[in-house]
């Protein structure tokens, strides 16, 4: 059975990364992060993340490419992207390739919180 309290944070500020990996970590979580997706990538083989939180603007690509990647390799992993762009066209691309959830920065920890339990419980 895969480990439901798994997540993988991929975002190229340290900042967001260090909020959400605390927050996600007071929950109970047990979380990994990685700042660009060449590290996402070997966490994912690692780590094997239930959840990966992915930025969609990285220093070394574009995350929606990498879902598009990732996604037929680890199809059980649950994608939530992250951008700081509220912009439609990108939300519909990132769900149609795989992703479950679409969060736009900044972050509502509130919201994330929820959506995190909605995979969750999805999974059963």
């Amino acid at each position: 059975m895969k480990n439901m309290k798994k997540i993988l944070i991929v975002d190229d500020e340290p900042e967001i990364r260090y909020l959400v990996k605390e927050f996600l970590v007071a929950q109970g979580y047990e979380t990994e992060t990685a700042g660009n997706l060449k590290e996402a990538e070997e966490k994912i083989e690692n780590f094997r993340p239930f959840l990966v939180l992915l930025d969609i603007r990285l220093p070394d690509g574009y995350g929606i490419d990498f879902l598009k990647k990732i996604k037929p390799q680890y199809p059980e992993i649950e994608i939530i992207m992250v951008t700081g762009l509220s912009d439609r066209e990108i939300a519909l691309e990132a769900i149609e390739n795989g992703a479950t959830d679409y969060i736009t920065k900044p972050i509502d920890l509130n919201y994330l919180s929820t959506s995190v339990m909605a995979k969750i419980l999805s999974a059963y």
